[in-house]
């Protein structure tokens, strides 16, 4: 399981039969679960390789999960020919699933807070 800030960070720092061995080895595995789709940014090299990636788990047939923040109809009505490219790939690919619950973020981060105030509270009391 990665995402695509992560390969992109990866092949940064190769070149040549490394960065080859990389993008080979994302084939290798059973199974690949790309996470948080669309995170990264859209620069021309970013979609290439993005695509590459895409289109090399496509072509050998085996099982992709992408989750994503973007609406379904976002993925079915494209922006560009770019996306258009890889979006048609993963929904032939992986069948959509709508995970409606709550941000469990929002729960962490209100917990944080909560957290961050009474450690401040009691900073100031001491002073």
């Amino acid at each position: 399981m990665t995402n695509f800030p992560a390969i992109l960070a990866r092949l940064c720092g190769t070149f040549g039969e490394d960065r080859t061995d990389f993008l080979d080895s994302l084939g290798d595995y059973d199974l690949l679960i790309i996470d948080d789709l669309g995170a990264e940014r859209n620069t021309e090299y970013a979609l290439e390789q993005m695509f590459s990636i895409i289109d090399s788990r496509y072509r050998s047939n085996k099982p992709l999960i992408v989750t994503t923040n973007l609406k379904l109809d976002e993925l079915k009505h494209p922006p560009d020919l770019a996306h258009a490219r890889i979006y048609d790939r993963i929904l032939e690919r992986c069948a959509p699933i709508l995970f409606a619950g709550k941000n469990f973020r929002e729960d962490n981060a209100a917990s944080t807070k909560a957290v961050a105030r009474h450690i401040v509270s009691a900073d100031h009391s001491k002073s």
